[in-house]
């Protein structure tokens, strides 16, 4: 067995081909290649989100708002962050039909493609001080762009890893993927934390920030063509076709199998909302409410992430051990705890500031490293790679699209009571969630006499 859990059998293996085709292609991908490019794509999706979501705080208010309050600026911008995570749902519906119709390469070269133009894009958008109101549009049409071609890059990776992983190895599988968004905010805010020390103000604002973009763009370039080698390779296409791991249209999906997306969406609610609390949130509370420099912030959230990448990690090791729904159910109770004393660490000052982003981190490793495909064993082979999918892009959507915005506007106007309540309705709904599936499992496994 293969160290990604699935025999790795020649092209042409079938009994009688030619000896010929059963040769090792040189066209196929090894486990580990996969395992390397999935965390290279997804460390580059992850850095578009985390540029995007920094900028949100640092530049778009004084860039693309200058007329309004810092506070109303940046919900403006966390407005404009969320549009994303609504068209991300549309993307995997367009990009299943590409995928249908041309094939697995040619969805991912469009998502990809799209992605860069969009992000680049921003790069060279003129601020309101240059185009008025059409920079704004502009603003949010490319970030609309941006979560078309994200829901459009899904490649099956967690799906595929949970038929074939072995039984005690899943949870370790299952975490690779998740690697990619530390890895995307270590460099997003690495980059950012140079640019603000280095630089003035005024520099900061008038070209400084455009550089993310720009490296952003390189990066997709770069995952693009890591991508592609995964998905044309014979390896990787003979598994997903003999699990049948294949695009079926969303209406249909909703109409037969509806449920089970929404169960998998609510289920992973607690590691969604808690993700941009620990990001994007604290930043904006920060600069808007602290003294604390920017940098440093940025620094404390960069050792968080190293963090909660090895807390994903360990989330694979606690999964083996314990079941991945478990430990999903656990973190979530932890999830709640911590959002009990969320009120008290973000007014405690600097020691607060970092211990909050610190446990928070590693919190969001623990769960998010297994928040991918917990319930997608709910779905039928024939609806497991879409149901997946679409499932995650409702996680996001719910969870997590809103969050900045909500938090930081109901804390403003309420305190800081509006992030606990957040977090701990979250942390509510995944164990509902959990508790459903489990549910819904014992009684079809009663029906089958199993």
């Amino acid at each position: 067995m293969s160290s990604l859990g699935y025999t790795a059998s020649p092209v042409g293996g079938t009994p009688g081909a030619d000896p010929d085709l059963r040769t090792h292609s040189e066209d196929d991908v090894t486990p580990g290649e996969i395992a390397v490019g999935v965390i290279i794509g997804r460390s580059s999706e992850y850095f578009d989100f985390f540029v995007f979501g920094i900028a949100a705080v640092l530049v778009f208010p004084s860039v693309f708002f200058p007329h309004f309050s810092a506070l109303n600026g940046t919900l403006l911008s966390f407005a404009v962050f969320s549009i994303a995570f609504v068209a991300r749902p549309v993307g995997t519906a367009i990009s299943m039909a590409i995928q249908r119709r041309w094939g697995r390469a040619a969805k991912m070269t469009v998502a990809l493609f799209l992605l860069g133009v969009a992000t680049v894009g921003i790069a060279f958008l003129p601020g309101y001080e240059v185009l008025g109101r059409t920079a704004i549009w502009l603003l949010a049409l490319f970030r609309f762009a941006q979560g078309l071609a994200l829901g459009g890059s899904w490649d099956g990776l967690p799906s595929l890893l949970a038929m074939n992983a072995p039984s005690n190895r899943r949870g370790w599988y299952a975490m690779i993927g998740q690697l990619g968004a530390p890895l995307g905010f270590v460099l997003a805010a690495g980059l950012f934390a140079y640019l603000y020390s280095a630089l003035s103000q005024a520099e900061f604002l008038d070209f400084g920030w455009r550089y993310p973009f720009y490296v952003a763009f390189a990066v997709n370039v770069v995952a693009l063509f890591a991508r592609l080698q995964l998905v044309m390779g014979q390896t990787y296409t003979q598994a997903m076709q003999e699990r049948e791991l294949e695009p079926v249209s969303v209406t249909r999906l909703i109409d037969e199998e509806g449920s089970h997306v929404a169960i998998g969406a609510f289920a992973a609610l607690a590691s969604f909302a808690l993700f941009h609390l620990v990001t994007v949130f604290p930043l904006s509370w920060i600069s808007l409410y602290s003294p604390q420099p920017i940098v440093h912030v940025l620094m404390v959230q960069i050792l968080g992430a190293f963090c909660a990448a090895l807390a994903i990690v360990a989330s694979g090791k606690l999964a083996d051990r314990f079941g991945r729904r478990n430990t999903l159910g656990a973190m979530a109770v932890l999830i709640a705890l911590f959002s009990l004393a969320t009120p008290k660490l973000l007014s405690s000052g600097v020691t607060g500031n970092n211990i909050f982003i610190i446990v928070g981190f590693v919190l969001l490793g623990l769960s998010y490293g297994q928040s991918s495909g917990t319930v997608t064993a709910n779905f039928s082979a024939r609806y497991r790679y879409t149901g997946a999918a679409l499932s995650t892009d409702m996680a996001w959507l719910v969870g997590a699209a809103f969050a900045p915005l909500v938090a930081l506007g109901l804390s403003a106007k309420f305190g800081l009571i509006a992030v606990c309540l957040y977090l701990l309705s979250g942390a509510v709904c995944t164990l509902v969630a959990l508790g459903i599936n489990r549910a819904l499992e014992t009684r079809e496994g009663a029906e089958s006499g199993t």
